[in-house]
């Protein structure tokens, strides 16, 4: 499918690896500028930045001063068509609800809710000024899905899907669309490294990776993880003119894992 991304800039959040990574190396694919944002580089952005597609701008985005910093560098080479709020975190209470203490819930709504509310805020009136933007946050099955052992996450994708939703409707008139996707789980590090999820439900039940990953894909109608391509694609998609009347929306990507309607 064509797009009409040429020459657009889009700001992508925590996109040195996983879904971030993929987004940013497909949106530069599409001919638009990437302002890549994220606390380390990595190999494959600065291969993009090589290429003339990206700028990396090292930057915390769990702090005020992050977001900030990614948009003046996406205001410098002319403003914002597209923003891709990526940057999120999930640590597993295996203590349950009862475990998380007032630091895991504030470090969780900082790095899964807050990034995304500032740099949304920042970037906004770069779009206003341009006459409109695509504006995508990354949410998780676990908005609607909510689990006990990673409660803090679960609540700050929630608050996401709803501060998405309200954006959509007051910048809707004005040309901003705002969508989330959700991914169930997602073939990246934060699944599957040494220290991933799977290894640390692994350890903390006396199995193995493999076993956990079996389990959880054996609860999709798929059989396997979604890919962290597959998961740019429909970004890609959200963000272009092929949805120029999707806003507001909330698509799930997850192999049919979350088996209600």
């Amino acid at each position: 499918m064509e797009t009409d991304l040429a020459n657009k800039i889009a700001v992508v959040t925590g996109a040195s690896k996983g879904i971030g990574l993929a987004t940013s190396q497909a949106l530069a694919a599409a001919g638009a500028f990437v302002i890549a944002g994220a606390r380390h580089n990595s190999a494959e952005l600065q291969a993009l930045e090589a290429a003339g597609s990206a700028t990396f701008v090292a930057a915390d985005l769990s702090t005020a001063d992050g977001p900030r910093a990614l948009v003046a560098a996406a205001a410098d080479r002319g403003g914002v068509d597209i923003l891709v709020n990526n940057a999120g975190a999930v640590t597993p209470r295996f203590g349950g609800v009862l475990s998380v203490t007032d630091d895991d819930w504030a470090d969780a709504l900082a790095v899964n809710f807050l990034s995304a509310v500032r740099t949304t805020r920042d970037a906004i009136p770069h779009m206003l000024a341009r006459g409109g933007g695509s504006i995508v946050m990354i949410g998780s099955v676990n908005a609607t899905l909510p689990e006990s052992n990673i409660v803090d996450y679960s609540a700050t994708k929630a608050a996401l899907a709803n501060f998405a939703k309200s954006v959509s409707k007051e910048f809707g008139p004005k040309g901003i669309r705002v969508n989330t996707v959700s991914p169930g789980p997602v073939a990246t590090d934060l699944w599957l490294s040494d220290q991933g999820i799977a290894a640390q439900f692994a350890a903390a039940s006396g199995s193995t990776p493999d076993d956990v990953v079996g389990a959880v894909v054996a609860g999709s109608a798929t059989g396997r993880f979604t890919t962290p391509v597959e998961v740019a694609d429909l970004v890609l998609f959200l963000a272009g003119g092929h949805a120029a009347n999707i806003t507001g929306s909330d698509i799930r990507i997850d192999g049919g894992y979350v088996t209600t309607l």
